[in-house]
């Protein structure tokens, strides 16, 4: 079920950076040269992880995404970099992981940074870790005999 998702992992745990900070250092701040925001320059490792979640939301409406924080605050989580980098994933289904993965891909629309954050500390990671072993359980694992 999660195979578009759970393929890049080996993308994300190879990547050497997930992207960087672009900030504007020669502008003078003035009216005819004004100082740019600073900004995240991500690399395509998450690039295409957000693309590949945004499909998913798109291919799977059953699992009802765009109410991801709802789903979030059913799962007794809140919509913060704090407690969903803290939430403890090993017993949410495969709708609550979503939930956090839509929820971070959200986040960067509203905090810059906030996506990359979540790559940086192992967020990531540890959800498209735990899809993988929610559609083990769901008998979609390829097994060895």
């Amino acid at each position: 079920m999660f195979e578009s998702l759970t393929k890049h992992l080996p993308a994300i745990e190879n990547a050497e950076g997930f992207g960087n900070w672009v900030v504007d250092r020669e502008s003078k701040g003035t009216m005819n040269d004004p100082i740019k925001m600073p900004y995240v320059n991500y690399g395509t490792t998450v690039a295409d992880v957000e693309q590949a979640i945004y499909d998913f939301v798109d291919e799977h409406p059953e699992y009802e995404l765009t109410h991801y924080h709802d789903i979030l605050e059913r799962n007794g989580l809140e919509w913060s970099s704090q407690a969903m980098s803290g939430a403890d994933v090993s017993e949410l289904d495969g709708q609550a992981v979503m939930a956090l993965l839509l929820g971070a891909v959200r986040a960067e629309r509203f905090c810059d940074g906030a996506l990359l954050g979540f790559f940086e500390d192992g967020s990531m990671r540890r959800w498209l870790l735990r899809l993988k072993e929610v559609d083990g359980r769901d008998g979609n694992e390829v097994r060895y005999e």
